[in-house]
C-alpha cells in the first residue's frame, strides 16, 4: 500500500513497516506525540495560583509565548511563531473585571498584564479570572483561569504614602520588573525607609490626561503610589516650601536636591507630586445607631377611585384650532390688501414716462403689467 507523502515526513503519527496490515508507531514516535498530548492538555486544563497582598501592587504578564503551544497545528520544539494574540480577562460569573484589576496589551504582538492594587475587603476570598486568548490569524481560542488568593498584610496600609507623577513613562514600561525595582531603589535611597511597597501604578488617561502627540517619543505618563514606614525624608518634603510652590502655580520646574537621583531614568514632576500621611489622618467615621427596622406610620395607602370622572375635548380642540385659524386669516386678508388695494405711483410714473415710449405697444403692454 502506498502510504500518504505527509506520513512519510516525521510526522508524530507516522507509521513504521511495510507491505498490507495493521502498521504501529516506533516507541520514539510514541513518546513524542505521548509528550504533545499531555503537555496540551496540561495547559488548557491547568488553573494558575498567585497570592498577592492587600494593598500592595500586583502584576501578573500574560506571557504569548506560553498560550502559543495551544493554538494549532502545535509548533515543533525550535519553531518560531509569531501570531498576533489578544486577551479577554473577566471575573468568573461576570462581563468584567473586579474594580481594582485592570489589564492593558499595547499590541496582539506584545503580552498582556494584569495589574491592580487588591483591597481588604477581598482577603480570604479566591477570585477567580478567566484568560481568554485569541489568535487573530486562525481564530482558534484557549482559556485559563487565574486563581487570585488575596492575603493579608501585617503592615497594611503603611502610614506614610507618596505618589510621583513620571513623565517619560507609559504604564506597561512602569510595570516590568526590572523599572519598577530601579525606581523604587531610587525612591529608598532618598527617603530611607525599612519597609517600602508599591501601592498602585495609574496610568495618566486614568486620571483624565490627553493622548500624547506621536512625536518625539511622548510618553503619556504614569502615577506611582509607594508606601513606607518612616517619615518623609527632607528632600521630598522640599517641595512644599513657599519658593517651590510659587514655582509650580508659575508652571516652572521647582528646585529640589534629590532629583538628579531619578533623572537618569524618571523625569519626575515634582509639582504632581502628593504626600499622605495617614497617622494624621481624623478619622471621620460615625456611629450608626439602628432602630426596629420599622418605618413610622404615614396613613393608610388611598388609592385613586376607579370611577374616573369623563372629560370633553371637543371645545378645546376647536379653541386649538379656530384661533390659529383666524389669526392666519387676518394676516392673509391685510397681506392681500396692501398688495392688491393699495398700488400707489402708478400715475406719477407714467407722467414721467416719455410719450414716445408709451406710443409703443410692447413698452405699452409692459408697463401695465407693472
Amino acid at each position: 500500500m502506498q502510504l500518504p507523502r505527509w506520513w512519510e515526513l516525521g510526522d508524530p503519527c507516522a507509521w513504521t513497516g511495510q507491505g498490507r496490515g495493521t502498521r504501529r508507531m516506533s516507541p520514539a514516535t510514541t513518546g513524542t506525540f505521548l509528550l504533545t498530548v499531555y503537555t496540551i492538555f496540561s495547559k488548557v486544563h491547568s488553573d494558575r495560583n498567585v497570592y498577592p497582598s492587600a494593598g500592595v501592587l500586583f502584576v501578573h504578564v500574560l506571557e504569548r509565548e506560553y498560550f502559543k503551544g495551544e493554538f494549532p497545528p502545535y509548533p515543533k520544539p525550535g519553531e518560531i511563531s509569531n501570531d498576533p494574540i489578544t486577551f479577554n480577562t473577566n471575573l468568573m460569573g461576570y462581563p468584567d473585571r473586579p474594580g481594582w484589576l485592570r489589564y492593558i496589551q499595547r499590541t496582539p504582538y506584545s503580552d498582556g498584564v494584569l495589574y491592580g492594587s487588591p483591597t481588604a475587603e477581598n482577603v480570604g476570598k479566591p477570585t477567580i479570572i478567566e484568560i481568554t486568548a485569541y489568535n487573530r490569524r486562525t481564530f482558534e481560542t484557549a482559556r485559563h483561569n487565574l486563581v487570585i488568593n488575596i492575603m493579608s498584610a501585617e503592615d497594611f496600609p503603611l502610614p506614610y504614602q507618596a505618589e510621583f507623577f513620571i513623565k517619560n513613562m507609559n504604564v506597561e514600561e512602569m510595570l516590568a520588573s526590572e523599572v519598577l525595582g530601579d525606581f523604587l531603589g531610587a525612591v529608598k535611597n532618598v527617603w530611607q525607609p525599612e519597609r517600602l511597597n508599591a501601592i498602585n501604578i495609574t496610568s495618566a488617561l486614568d486620571r483624565g490626561g490627553r493622548v500624547p502627540l506621536p512625536i518625539n517619543d511622548m510618553k503619556e505618563g504614569v502615577y506611582v503610589m509607594v508606601g513606607a514606614d518612616v517619615p518623609f525624608s527632607s528632600c521630598l518634603r522640599e517641595v512644599e516650601n513657599p519658593q517651590n510652590q510659587l514655582r509650580c502655580s508659575q508652571e516652572m520646574e521647582p528646585v529640589i536636591t534629590c532629583d538628579k537621583k531619578f533623572r537618569t531614568q524618571f523625569y519626575i514632576d515634582w509639582c504632581k507630586i502628593s504626600l499622605v500621611d495617614k497617622t494624621k489622618q481624623v478619622s471621620t467615621y460615625q456611629e450608626v445607631i439602628r432602630g426596629e427596622g420599622i418605618l413610622p406610620d404615614g396613613g393608610e395607602y388611598k388609592p385613586p377611585s376607579d370611577s374616573l370622572k369623563s372629560r370633553d375635548y371637543y371645545t378645546d380642540f376647536l379653541i386649538t384650532l379656530a384661533v390659529p385659524s383666524a389669526v392666519a386669516l387676518v394676516l392673509f386678508l391685510i397681506l392681500a390688501y396692501i398688495m392688491c388695494c393699495r398700488r400707489e405711483g402708478v400715475e406719477k410714473r407714467n407722467m414721467q414716462t416719455p410719450e414716445e415710449q408709451m406710443k409703443r405697444p410692447f413698452i405699452h403692454v409692459f408697463l401695465n403689467l407693472q
